[in-house]
């Protein structure tokens, strides 16, 4: 497992909207099911701007935030990027959290 940015997830996870994406990304056939691709390759930044209702340049400034804590990974598939929890790093961060450090 990579080296966890404790401070970074913090800070990413201090944000409502950021909770609420990684909420979203957790069930993605749930909340993206319109997507074209399939959401096992991860889902599109558009729709994620879509669900949040906000604009394009602060969904983008969330999703770098979430990037940079390693709570999700992202891939680029043609002209999208597409955006995935990164589940290992999620679930060190919370063994981390569980241990009381």
């Amino acid at each position: 497992m990579t080296e966890l940015d404790i401070d970074a997830i913090h800070k990413a996870l201090a944000n409502p909207v950021r909770r609420q994406i990684l909420a979203w990304l957790k069930e993605p056939e749930t909340h993206f099911a319109q997507q074209l691709h399939p959401v096992s390759l991860g889902v599109c930044a558009g729709m994620i701007d879509h669900k949040c209702g906000l604009s394009q340049s602060t969904v983008s400034g969330h999703l770098a935030i979430l990037q940079k804590a390693g709570l999700v990974s992202v891939t680029r598939l043609g002209q999208w990027n597409m955006f995935k929890r990164n589940e290992e790093v999620i679930q060190g961060f919370l063994d981390h959290i569980n241990l009381g450090l």
